[in-house]
């Protein structure tokens, strides 16, 4: 099984190539959103106790999200990998998560950090902004602090990381299909 974390701030096209990483690896998507919206919807034990703190407009804690991404690797036993998405966002939930992986035998293969100056970051997600409808996509005041808050959060995920020799920062600039040949590169030497 190979595990990949790919980061980047938003407007790096991450969604794009997250798609295009799953349909090539075979790998399974783990948004951390789509869990919680999904565990909820299926009123799941823990869809249940994170939407109570999700009401009260708190966070839900980090045991119950590492429950949820426990329990989406088990109901996937025929995965070649999972790629993730939007976890994990501090050293915590790295470290937990790290712990949740060895529990199942296995672990992060890579972590891929795409990287994009912010003025083009800025123009893509005003570009974005014009098609999507999501309001934060067409203020540019809202997209810079997004874009800070980013860095603030994931430097920690990615010093963590670091320390394991699993970060591999890749330019996010240029053609889809050149950025994607970079990422398939670096998990092409990783899985050989």
């Amino acid at each position: 099984m190979f595990n990949i974390i790919l980061f980047g701030p938003p407007g790096s096209g991450k969604g794009t190539q997250s798609e295009k990483l799953i349909a090539a690896y075979g790998l399974k998507h783990l948004s951390t959103g789509d869990l919680l919206r999904s565990e909820i919807a299926g009123a799941t034990p823990l869809g249940l106790e994170a939407k109570k703190f999700m009401d009260r407009g708190e966070l839900v804690p980090d045991e119950v999200v590492i429950g949820m991404i426990s329990a989406a690797l088990d109901n996937n036993p025929q995965a070649k990998g999972f790629l993730f998405d939007g976890f994990p966002r501090t050293r915590a939930q790295s470290e937990a998560l790290d712990q949740l992986l060895t529990q199942k035998h296995t672990s992060i293969g890579v972590v891929l950090a795409l990287e994009v100056g912010e003025e083009e970051l800025v123009k893509r997600l005003l570009n974005r902004g014009l098609t999507s409808g999501r309001s934060d996509d067409n203020n540019e005041t809202v997209i810079r602090a997004r874009i800070v808050e980013y860095h603030k959060k994931t430097s920690a995920v990615a010093d963590y990381y670091q320390a394991f020799d699993k970060v591999v920062k890749i330019k996010g600039e240029g053609t889809v299909e050149q950025i994607f040949d970079a990422l398939c590169s670096e998990i092409n030497k990783r899985l050989s």
